[in-house]
């Protein structure tokens, strides 16, 4: 059975690699000057904030019950970095849908976006290591169970 444990650790990794290759996108587009590449940065977004949403609510769930005991710090660290997270995701998609909703040409608005992405991306990385330690360092979500090989 597929618990709200298993199903943040099987979509957490697609907004992280969403977000992170549309910034890169974004970067290639400055030096470029590729529409294509832009375009790409745009959709990664879209996605990549929507995945981060789905993320976020199956991690509310998976840390459901964790609320004493020595998780209790290190879970709350990576809860308050992904609220920043999904924040962050949700504005930087809305203003760069209004920047191409209105077709923005202003140098210093489009820097603007760039540097919301950038603290986006920061943000996702500063969650991604929080909730790499819960697991790899404190062994939450862990199974200690071993399977019984009699069957």
């Amino acid at each position: 059975m597929i618990s709200a444990t298993h199903l943040h650790a099987m979509l957490i990794h697609f907004p992280i690699a969403l977000l992170v290759v549309g910034f890169l996108s974004e970067l290639i587009a400055i030096f470029l000057k590729k529409d294509f590449f832009k375009n790409v940065a745009f959709y990664l977004l879209l996605l990549g904030s929507l995945g981060a949403i789905a993320a976020y609510v199956t991690g509310s769930y998976a840390g459901e019950g964790i609320e004493e005991g020595p998780l209790k710090i290190p879970m709350e660290l990576h809860e308050q970095a992904a609220l920043i997270t999904i924040w962050l995701s949700i504005i930087t998609a809305l203003y760069n849908v209004l920047i191409n909703f209105f077709k923005v040409q202003n140098v210093m608005a489009k820097w603007a976006g760039i540097l919301l992405y950038t603290l986006l991306v920061v943000a996702v990385a500063r969650t991604g290591y929080l909730g790499g330690q819960l697991v790899f360092s404190h062994g939450a979500g862990v199974e200690l169970a071993l399977p019984d090989f009699n069957k």
